[in-house]
């Protein structure tokens, strides 16, 4: 239900931009699986559903005949941006939503000068509102995921643990170098994490293997695994950890949220 929420003033959120130009990977995934364990974890969190198709959206259970004022009236300066939050089932998450609507806005806003900051100017409203703000960006790299790119402070990249994962990788990994020099100085690759990884399957452990030997310490540590769990609990409109959080993909996206928060302040630290 959409509602306007009361807030706590606080520290500026961290904002990450879950984004690979290939669909398919997990993104969608584990941008709402992610958020919802770091509101476990009591971090007050945003998810931004970026994608036209609206996946986070309906992964979160929010049904589309309540989805009134979404990402695209936001964007295209319609609607304040406090006017889309959404509560959702998961305490502590909140939602902008989405619907295809969305997907108009890279024709609307082609001859605006400004249209690479659309997202980063609403979101600059909600910064003391939330700790973390989730980017679910569209399988592209256009002006959409430019928008959550130049809105993020920090960019994670799910990998899918199958033929051709590092396939499309080194466009998004100059994507993000150029968006860097040019639009956001302050854009960091914070890390890929791997998906869809069946450990009786040998390529998904040859494929962690060269992405490992690839990309280094770039790669979480955490493995995303291919679970059936993870894959009903969309169409229940839940999240795995309130779908079943018992599950072994309840308890991965758990550890890698802890993984993101330690290397987070690590991070920061090293920026200070």
């Amino acid at each position: 239900m959409s509602t306007v929420v009361e807030f706590k003033s606080g520290p500026k959120a961290r904002i990450f931009a879950i984004a690979n130009q290939k669909g398919g990977v997990g993104k969608t995934t584990t941008t709402i699986n992610l958020g919802t364990a770091l509101a476990v974890a009591g971090k007050r969190v945003l998810v931004v559903d970026f994608d036209p198709q609206g996946n986070a959206s309906t992964g979160l259970g929010v049904d589309r005949s309540v989805r009134t004022v979404t990402a695209y009236d936001v964007i295209t300066g319609q609607a304040p941006v406090a006017d889309a939050l959404t509560e959702t089932a998961v305490p502590g998450l909140t939602l902008i939503s989405s619907t295809v609507d969305l997907s108009a806005a890279e024709v609307e806003l082609v001859d605006d000068g400004k249209r690479s900051y659309r997202l980063r100017d609403a979101l600059l409203r909600l910064e003391d509102r939330f700790d973390y703000v989730l980017i679910d960006c569209p399988p592209s790299l256009g002006v959409l995921t430019i928008n959550g790119l130049v809105a993020a402070h920090a960019v994670m990249v799910p990998l899918q643990c199958e033929f051709f994962a590092l396939e499309g990788l080194s466009m998004l990994l100059r994507t993000v170098e150029r968006v860097r020099r040019t639009l956001n100085p302050r854009l960091q690759m914070h890390g890929i994490v791997l998906t869809m990884f069946d450990k009786r399957n040998n390529l998904s452990e040859q494929v962690a293997e060269d992405v490992r030997s690839f990309m280094g310490e770039r790669v979480y540590d955490t493995v995303i695994p291919r679970n059936v769990r993870i894959s009903e609990a969309p169409s229940h409109g839940k999240p795995v950890m309130l779908y079943d959080v018992r599950s072994a993909g309840a308890m991965a996206y758990a550890h890698l949220a802890g993984e993101m928060l330690r290397r987070d302040r690590r991070m920061m630290a090293a920026t200070r």
